[in-house]
């Protein structure tokens, strides 16, 4: 009865759990650190993308807009559900990088509205199957998710790496600057957790961002052009692109989304399993597939790539614990404001890499804690050991030697020869059917 009454009353004490009311103004620190922990992966994809397909910079510009409307829409979808769509979890979308490496290849083959025309159909079916996961959904064993978490949290390791260096590509990449950047970042954020009282605590990333910030301004490594001429209000525009729905590319995108369906499932029961101490329900993992994949497709008809659960805020949530959903929904609200009013975003784009990557780092460590503590939730039985120790070894070691699949087709080095998740999911699920339960030895 208790519990209910703190729940039906505005209190911080309910930023840890996830339908009690809280003050909107205080929850708003804890929604933006989600936010700027997700900001530049959600834009960067479709910066990525337009550039191999020959966009403009005006298009580039606007799908910018449109791609952080469509992950507060996502978002919020997951957050409180539409019809079956969605989990009622805290779950960030955003645009998947999952697909860049096909997209660049079908885009300049095909041209983007083939892309748009694929994300349409690709997502119809990852949502369908997301609606009747019953079916379906017993062949994912827990020690199948476990080990897709766990390499999820390993992918991850190289991209926060990539960002503390100063992003891929960049022109000082590795510098001496970068590395003072990130590294004062890190310890802002390691101190505040340390020293901070109370509620405060959860927010060692945004403290250790607007550190990592201040210090960059002072360096010179913020670059405010990007602030000149941005519009006051800008609104996406319905179908910008005909789709043209080109089998080839609907059949190396359909591969990719069932990819990207396997990264939700392990977003979404890492969540449950770290945050909310549980395994994910049915409903739950089918919620997220649904909205995973019809949001893409509702992405695609305003001209944008697909959306899908972020893992770097997936980490976020198991460092701080919280959970809220109310909380998670101001920082969807600050996504939608991004897009609808360009200054907004234009301003949280000059984030440098090296000042995130100086917060990813610790949060994608979570991650792969997490999936460590879920193998061992599993049991250390011989038969979990083998299809964990051989889907990882198999995953993560392949990949990273891409040139070993220059034997196979395009189609399958787009999807696996780089893609270490996709590669333990399949090897998981093999391992999980061929060694069957009743084949168990101690």
């Amino acid at each position: 009865m208790s519990k209910t009454k703190n729940q039906s009353q505005a209190s911080m004490d309910n930023i840890y759990s996830l339908d009690g009311k809280v003050p909107l103004l205080q929850s708003i620190p804890f929604g933006l650190q989600h936010v700027l922990a997700m900001f530049v992966a959600n834009i960067a994809p479709v910066m990525i993308v337009t550039g191999a397909c020959g966009l403009t910079t005006q298009e580039m510009a606007s799908l910018i807009q449109t791609a952080m409307i469509m992950a507060g829409i996502g978002t919020m979808v997951q957050l409180f559900t539409v019809w079956k769509l969605g989990a009622k979890l805290p779950i960030v979308m955003g645009i998947s990088f999952t697909f860049v490496s096909v997209f660049c290849y079908v885009g300049p083959q095909w041209g983007y509205e083939a892309v748009i025309g694929a994300v349409i159909v690709g997502g119809i079916i990852e949502g369908l199957l997301g609606l009747f996961a019953k079916y379906w959904r017993g062949i994912i064993a827990p020690i199948v998710s476990a080990c897709v978490v766990t390499a999820i949290g390993f992918s991850l390791l190289s991209v926060g790496a990539n960002s503390f260096a100063g992003g891929v590509g960049a022109a000082d990449f590795g510098s001496a600057q970068n590395w003072i950047l990130g590294t004062i970042t890190l310890v802002a954020c390691i101190l505040f957790n340390v020293f901070a009282k109370g509620h405060l605590k959860q927010l060692s990333v945004l403290f250790g961002l607007v550190v990592g910030y201040i210090v960059a301004l002072c360096m010179g490594k913020v670059d405010l052009s990007s602030l000149e001429g941005v519009a006051l209000v800008a609104l996406p525009k319905i179908m910008p692109y005909k789709p043209v729905f080109n089998i080839n590319a609907i059949i190396s995108v359909v591969m990719i989304f069932l990819v990207s369906a396997t990264e939700t499932i392990g977003d979404t029961s890492a969540m449950t399993n770290t945050v909310l101490g549980r395994e994910a329900s049915e409903s739950e993992i089918s919620g997220s597939l649904a909205c995973d994949g019809l949001i893409s497709s509702v992405s695609a008809c305003f001209g944008c790539m697909p959306i899908t659960s972020f893992s770097q805020n997936v980490g976020l949530l198991a460092m701080t614990k919280v959970v809220n959903r109310y909380t998670i929904a101001t920082g969807a609200g600050i996504l939608l404001l991004a897009g609808i009013f360009p200054a907004f975003g234009a301003v949280l784009a000059t984030l440098p890499e090296a000042v995130l990557g100086g917060c990813t780092i610790m949060m994608f460590g979570n991650i792969v804690i997490s999936g460590l503590q879920m193998i061992g939730d599993c049991g250390f039985t011989q038969r979990n050991i083998t299809i964990a120790a051989l889907s990882l070894s198999i995953g993560l070691g392949f990949t990273q030697v891409p040139d070993m699949f220059n034997v196979f087709p395009t189609l399958v080095r787009t999807i696996f020869a780089e893609n270490c998740v996709a590669v333990v999911f399949l090897a998981a699920i093999i391992m999980n059917l061929i060694i069957q339960k009743h084949q168990e030895w101690q």
